[in-house]
């Protein structure tokens, strides 16, 4: 299992829309994160940044990753998320969420 921690920022002005579209996170989005071997996924907010986490439990992040990308319902759901979002100024170029650095973990 790989743990899994990225952060991207949020617009402040979209901040209540963002809240308000996680209240309630389709069914068919969750399905295929599920099906791509994600569980235990989470977003945290601190100031304009959000913080996500998540478990992948497969043996081809990248492949389940793409069949994410590629998923119909998701890219409708990142139609509405993603005007919310913007890359932290670490983000290398063409990065959206941007992976995170594992300092210290206890099991």
């Amino acid at each position: 299992m790989q743990r899994i921690a990225q952060v991207i920022k949020v617009r402040p002005e979209k901040l209540a829309e963002y809240r308000e579209l996680h209240r309630n996170v389709p069914r068919p989005v969750l399905d295929r994160l599920r099906r791509s071997n994600i569980a235990n996924y989470s977003i945290h907010l601190l100031g304009d940044r959000l913080f996500s986490y998540f478990e992948y439990h497969g043996d081809d992040l990248p492949a389940d990753l793409a069949a994410v990308a590629a998923d119909e319902a998701t890219q409708e759901w990142w139609k509405l998320t993603d005007p919310c979002q913007e890359p932290v100024e670490e983000a290398a170029p063409g990065e959206w969420w941007t992976g995170m650095e594992q300092l210290f973990l206890m099991e």
